[in-house]
């Protein structure tokens, strides 16, 4: 995809500006969430073993509950367990055929997981092993690997802790 040049990239960043200023406020300022945080986050895929098995298996998620999905019989409803009380879930819809993954509006660019440095280096050397490809730090992207699932979900394993960005603390404690 081309990405924006000269004056319609200024105009993209001057909005940003503009943006930050009206509605980023300063840590110490900023009211508390009205949420406790994301129960859990839920994909659709294409095959339940198969994702057992890249999620379990390969990353090393826990997987927490497997369930036939209240709202579509036959259908599964799974959850991994991703750390800090937080769920990663999957549904399957047996005879519903699903159009291939795709990046759009309101769909998920990535899902980023907060990971140790010694998860992050055990997760590349088991990427390496089963030939997953990936972007990642010896590419560049010092703090992240992103490679996509089976279902054509990006996963960024992240090597920062929760509520830090590039270095900086995003959230009080």
């Amino acid at each position: 995809m081309p990405q924006p040049q000269g004056a319609e990239l200024e105009e993209i960043r001057s909005r940003r500006q503009r943006l930050r200023e009206q509605y980023l406020r300063a840590l110490g300022e900023r009211p508390a969430s009205t949420v406790q945080g994301v129960h859990h986050v839920a994909f659709i895929c294409r095959d339940v073993a198969e994702t057992i098995e890249f999620y379990q298996e390969l990353l090393g998620f826990p997987l927490v509950e497997l369930v036939e999905n209240r709202d579509y019989a036959g259908s599964s409803h799974f959850f991994f367990d991703i750390g800090n009380h937080n769920l990663l879930g999957f549904f399957d819809f047996p005879g519903h055929e699903h159009p291939q993954f795709t990046e759009t509006i309101g769909g998920l660019q990535h899902l980023a997981i907060s990971i140790s440095p010694e998860q992050f280096d055990a997760a590349k050397r088991r990427l390496d092993e089963a030939g997953v490809a990936y972007l990642g730090p010896d590419r560049g992207v010092e703090e992240s690997m992103y490679f996509r699932d089976p279902n054509g979900v990006q996963v960024e394993l992240y090597r920062e802790e929760l509520g830090m960005f590039d270095g900086r603390k995003l959230l009080a404690d």
